[in-house]
C-alpha cells in the first residue's frame, strides 16, 4: 500500500476567475482521505502551503497577471513538493494549473536527485505551453509545461534545473489549442494525444504506449489532472470548460490503466472551483478518479441513491 501525502495547494492567481482557492478546502470535505484509507492506503494531511514572501518581479509583456504571487506560489510548493517525495506519493490538491510551475519543479528536482528521469502525464483540455512572453491573456495557469519543459521565456521565475525532456511529455485528451501553442507543439517531442485520436483509438492503447515508455525507462511518473480533461456535463466546476471532453468511463478507465501500470508517484489535482460546482459533483468526481488511480475496481462502487 502506499503512504499518500496530501497537499492543499490554495492558488488562485494564474487566472482570472476567483474560487479555485477553495479546491482543497473541496477535497476534503468530499473526503478524499477517507477514500484513500478505505482502499487500504495511509494518509498524511500536510495542510495547506503559504505562498513565500512576495518579492517585485515585472515583465515586458503587459498581459502578465500576478507574477510576484505566482512565482512565490512556485518557490513554495516545489519545496513541498521535493520534501513530500521522498516520504511517499504527494497529492497536490489545487488550486489552478500555475500550481503545477511549482509542483513538477520540486518533483523533478527530486527524480534527478535519484538518478531517474520524470515522465508527466497531462490530463487537460489545454496544452498550457505558453511562456510569459507568448501568452495574450497573462493567465498564467496557461505556462507550466512550457517551464517544466525548459522552454525560455520564463524570467524572473526560478531557473528549471532538471527540465523534463519533451519526449518524455503526453499531452492527453487536448481539444483547445490556440495557433501560438500550436506553433509551439509543431517544433516539439511532446507525445500529443489529442481527442480525435482518443474518438478513432479509445483511450487505452495510446496510454499503455506512453506508460510502456514510462517503464522501460524506469521512470518516475507524475500526473497533472484538470477538471477539464472531463467533460463540463459531468465536471462543471471549471472556469475553462471546453465541450467534448472525456466521459464518465473514459476518465476512470484512464484511472484504472494507471493504477494497473503501478508507475504513479505524484498527482496533481487542479482547476476545481467549488463556487461553480453543483452541490459538490465534480469534487465527488474527482475524489472518486482519486479512488480509481488508488485501486478501486468498477465491481466495488456502490449505489447511489436515485
Amino acid at each position: 500500500m502506499t503512504h499518500c501525502i496530501l497537499i492543499g495547494a490554495p492558488v488562485d492567481s494564474g487566472q482570472r476567475r476567483p474560487g479555485c482557492l477553495m479546491g482543497p478546502a473541496a477535497y476534503r470535505v468530499a473526503g478524499l482521505a477517507t477514500t484513500l484509507e478505505a482502499l487500504g492506503h495511509t494518509v498524511e494531511d500536510r495542510g495547506d502551503v503559504a505562498p513565500q514572501a512576495l518579492v517585485t518581479a515585472a515583465h515586458d509583456n503587459p498581459a502578465v497577471r500576478n507574477l510576484p504571487e505566482t512565482i512565490a506560489w512556485t518557490q513554495a510548493l516545489a519545496g513541498a513538493a521535493t520534501a513530500a517525495m521522498g516520504q511517499g506519493m504527494p497529492v497536490f490538491m489545487g488550486g489552478d494549473h500555475s500550481l503545477s510551475l511549482g509542483t513538477v519543479a520540486g518533483v523533478a528536482a527530486h527524480a534527478a536527485a535519484v538518478g531517474r528521469p520524470l515522465f508527466v502525464l497531462w490530463l487537460d483540455a489545454h496544452s498550457d505551453i505558453h511562456s510569459l512572453a507568448t501568452t495574450r491573456s497573462g493567465n498564467l495557469h496557461g505556462t507550466p509545461l512550457g517551464y517544466i519543459s525548459g522552454r525560455s521565456g520564463f524570467d524572473p521565475f526560478p531557473p528549471f534545473t532538471a527540465a523534463v525532456p519533451e519526449r518524455n511529455i503526453c499531452l492527453f485528451g487536448i481539444r483547445s489549442v490556440d495557433p501560438e501553442e500550436h506553433a509551439i507543439l509543431a517544433g516539439t517531442e511532446i507525445e500529443i494525444v489529442d481527442m480525435r485520436v482518443l474518438d478513432e483509438c479509445g483511450v487505452a492503447a495510446p496510454l499503455r504506449g506512453f506508460l510502456d515508455r514510462v517503464r522501460g525507462a524506469d521512470g518516475m511518473l507524475h500526473v497533472s489532472l484538470d477538471v477539464d480533461f472531463m467533460d463540463p456535463s459531468i465536471a462543471p466546476a471549471v472556469g475553462t470548460t471546453v465541450p467534448g471532453g472525456t466521459t464518465f468511463r473514459e476518465a476512470h478507465l484512464v484511472m484504472e490503466l494507471l493504477h494497473e501500470s503501478g508507475l504513479v508517484t505524484s498527482l496533481d489535482l487542479v482547476e476545481l472551483n467549488p463556487f461553480l460546482d453543483e452541490r459538490g459533483r465534480t469534487a465527488r468526481l474527482m475524489v472518486e478518479l482519486v479512488g480509481s488511480l488508488m485501486g478501486r475496481k468498477v465491481f466495488d462502487r456502490p449505489t447511489r441513491a436515485g
